[in-house]
């Protein structure tokens, strides 16, 4: 069993940054394929960013792309999220998740429900 633990939140001022950071636990994540959501106000969790499993290849949803970055440390099972010039909008809370696939190619992974394995999440708070 992969244990995922979220940390980094905290509350910022728009246009600043944060840096999040995904520890695993239990067991490595290498090779699998991860990414970091954030919940509508639907409650329904929608695709940040998505990374392949080797960290070579990565994906932005359009209204972060350019401003966050996703990276990943497989030898210390660590997976960050660098996010820059945030806007109110951002205010979510962010969830880790990892696959118990790999696909390269990033092809079909913004579904929440095609992740195994999940975070409990850390709030990111943007204040105008």
């Amino acid at each position: 069993q992969v244990q995922l633990v979220e940390s980094g939140g905290g509350l910022v001022q728009a246009g600043g940054s944060l840096r999040l950071s995904c520890a695993a636990d239990g067991s490595t994540f290498s090779g699998y394929n991860l990414a970091w959501f954030r919940p509508t106000p639907t409650k329904a969790r929608v695709l940040v960013a998505a990374i392949s499993g080797s960290g070579d290849n990565t994906r932005y949803s359009g209204s972060v792309k350019g401003r966050f970055t996703i990276s990943r440390d497989n030898f210390k099972n660590m997976a960050y999220l660098e996010m820059n010039s945030l806007k109110p909008e951002d205010t979510a809370v962010y969830y880790c998740a990892v696959a118990d696939w790999r696909n390269e190619d990033l092809l079909n992974v913004d579904q929440a429900g095609r992740y195994r394995y999940w975070g409990q999440g850390t709030q990111v708070t943007v204040s105008s």
